[in-house]
């Protein structure tokens, strides 16, 4: 008791002393402090385990460790998830975007932590995704609870939660613009001088933080570059479209893998010794596949592809020299084809983890194969420049966000210089995913259901609005046995022009409208010559209680009705909708989310 008082107290003195705009701006600067610190903890867990995996048990040759450690991740991961946080916490930003959308920017306290240790596990042994999507989720937690603890409304807590994944890309990446361009392309917070401010002072403290705590120099260094060259140009336009469409088969192929592994393979432990398996099996053959494949990209950008392929069984032997230029060519491109394979089976298997990092990593090897294949046609590109711009090029096309390919590609190097290139091939390779696939990884699982906010402010307050905000239920209802003597009595003892027809079970039967019986009811005689039944009309339409508020309106303007009937999925009869009020809770929504 003594600490609600204390609580209360310390929230009517917030009230009182510290305005809500002030206070937005301060908590941001927290929620970007805790979000870097979370990822710095997270990026040290993983290099810990690695270290300790790499130091003990894998040596520099292939080894059979490799068959295992995965195993054991996957393993502790899933046990963790199961018995400690029982909780799904895989797919952070699509969760993100759910809270947002249906959960009314409340994140689970638990997210706070737990993507931490459960993504640490998976990657540090050697889990093939990425850690910055669970980071993300992780940040978005710390600023939705921050924001409830101190009782703000939803369009703060949206707010926070987009500070929380501003500091996390900018803590994990050391990337502040991204960190900013992310929030506003992926998570689509709506760019106004009310949210600039705040993500700003998250995504840079975050960074500050990390550059403190990690040191300045960017995540892949370049040793060496070539600068843009004009003549080069048609050659990056080919990256970007290749891009785009590696992007679909990334996209798809995910989804359509991560499909069959939730319907197809129930038990848990079944999953885990198919996902196990298949990517113990993979690292074997492909140890570039092993954690996040950050190492590979670093080579891959400064121009060592040869030493990416010396760990596998498949590259030693006579055949790999600097002049095998066909079968260094297969041998990444067999990666690139299996990645998706081997991060689903992460996944699916009951790791925690991202996809962040595995699309940075097939950006790596798409844009050095295009290159290479190029330079074997006689062609003179820069393998370096390709595989640096087609990390861009992949995460514009995966993520739809061409923005944030560009400044977070252009961060994570240094290679400013290269602007140019990095905007040809992100906006090329986002152009050319769109004609095929309008929603990213991301949102695609909530587009399906009708679940998701976009930049489409009206789709957005029509997606914030739920059935039972625009229920109306004072409707008398009749059945079809009553008398029309029966019926006017209703009738007059009734507000409505409108009445449903149920049987005795709730169910409905049809709707009978006032005017329908306007020329009958006055006329004593014909009180027991007619019964609702003969009376009573179907509706134009009849409305699901879980339809999304979109297609409701959707079929309010086919049917040309102002008042449909709802009922369950057993068609018990719930109530009514009218266009009207829908039309008067969307201008109070639209209201509220549009003030600056």
């Amino acid at each position: 008791m003594v600490k609600g008082n204390f609580y209360d107290r310390m929230i009517e003195w917030r009230e009182r002393h510290i305005s809500e705009k002030h206070l937005v701006l301060l908590l941001s600067f927290f929620v970007g402090a805790f979000s870097a610190v979370a990822a710095v903890l997270l990026k040290s867990f993983i290099h810990l385990i690695q270290w300790f995996v790499e130091t003990h048990l894998i040596a520099d040759t292939y080894t059979w460790w490799y068959l295992i450690t995965p195993i054991i991740g996957i393993t502790l991961a899933a046990l963790f998830v199961k018995y400690v946080v029982r909780d799904d916490i895989s797919h952070g930003i699509t969760k993100i975007l759910y809270a947002i959308s249906q959960r009314k920017s409340i994140i689970k306290a638990h997210n706070m932590w737990s993507s931490v240790v459960g993504s640490g596990l998976t990657i540090g042994f050697g889990g093939s995704v990425g850690a910055e999507a669970p980071i993300v989720l992780t940040g978005a937690a710390i600023g939705s609870n921050l924001a409830k603890a101190f009782r703000l409304d939803q369009k703060t807590m949206m707010l926070m939660i987009g500070c929380g994944a501003a500091g996390a890309v900018g803590g994990i990446f050391k990337a502040p613009i991204a960190g900013l361009v992310f929030t506003l392309e992926v998570l689509m917070m709506d760019l106004t001088m009310t949210s600039v401010a705040p993500l700003l002072i998250s995504s840079v403290t975050a960074t500050a933080i990390s550059y403190i705590l990690t040191g300045t120099d960017p995540m892949f260094p370049l040793d060496s570059t070539e600068p843009f060259m004009v003549n080069r140009i048609p050659w990056y336009l080919i990256l970007g479209a290749v891009c785009g469409l590696v992007s679909l088969y990334f996209t798809r192929g995910m989804n359509t893998l991560e499909q069959w592994m939730k319907h197809k393979v129930g038990n848990m432990w079944l999953k885990l010794m198919i996902g196990g398996a298949t990517l113990s099996i993979l690292i074997f053959l492909f140890p570039p596949l092993y954690g996040e494949g950050y190492d590979v990209i670093r080579q891959l950008i400064n121009g060592d592809s040869l030493s990416a392929m010396e760990n596998s069984p498949l590259a030693n032997g006579q055949w790999l020299t600097a002049d095998s230029q066909w079968l260094i060519i297969a041998y990444f491109s067999a990666i690139v084809l299996i990645k998706i394979v081997a991060s689903v089976a992460t996944n699916g298997a009951g790791g925690v983890g991202g996809i962040f990092a595995p699309s940075l990593f097939m950006g790596a090897i798409v844009g050095f194969i295009t290159a290479r294949i190029m330079n074997v046609s006689g062609l003179n590109v820069p393998e370096a420049n390709f595989a640096l711009v087609g990390m861009a090029g992949l995460m514009s096309g995966v993520m739809h966000a061409p923005l944030t390919g560009i400044f977070l590609i252009a961060e994570l190097t240094g290679g400013y210089h290269l602007f140019m290139p990095l905007m040809i091939v992100s906006v090329i390779s986002y152009l050319t995913i769109m004609l095929f696939e309008p929603h990213s990884l991301y949102a695609m699982r909530l587009a399906q259901k009708g679940e998701l906010l976009t930049h489409n402010k009206d789709r957005n307050v029509l997606t914030l609005l739920k059935m039972d905000s625009v229920l109306e239920t004072d409707f008398v209802t009749i059945f079809p046995e009553m008398t029309l003597g029966e019926l006017v009595k209703v009738i007059s003892e009734s507000h409505r022009n409108i009445f449903p027809v149920i049987d005795h079970e709730g169910h409905l039967r049809g709707i009978l409208l006032l005017d329908e019986v306007r020329n009958i009811m006055f006329q004593p005689r014909l009180y027991k010559r007619f019964t609702v039944s003969q009376l009573m009309t179907s509706p134009a339409a009849i409305l699901r209680f879980d339809l999304p508020m979109d297609k409701v309106m959707e079929i309010f303007e086919d049917t040309g009705a102002w008042n449909l009937p709802v009922v369950d999925q057993d068609k018990h009869y719930l109530g009514f909708v009218s266009k009207s009020k829908i039309f008067n809770s969307y201008r109070h929504v639209l209201v509220h989310f549009s003030e600056e």
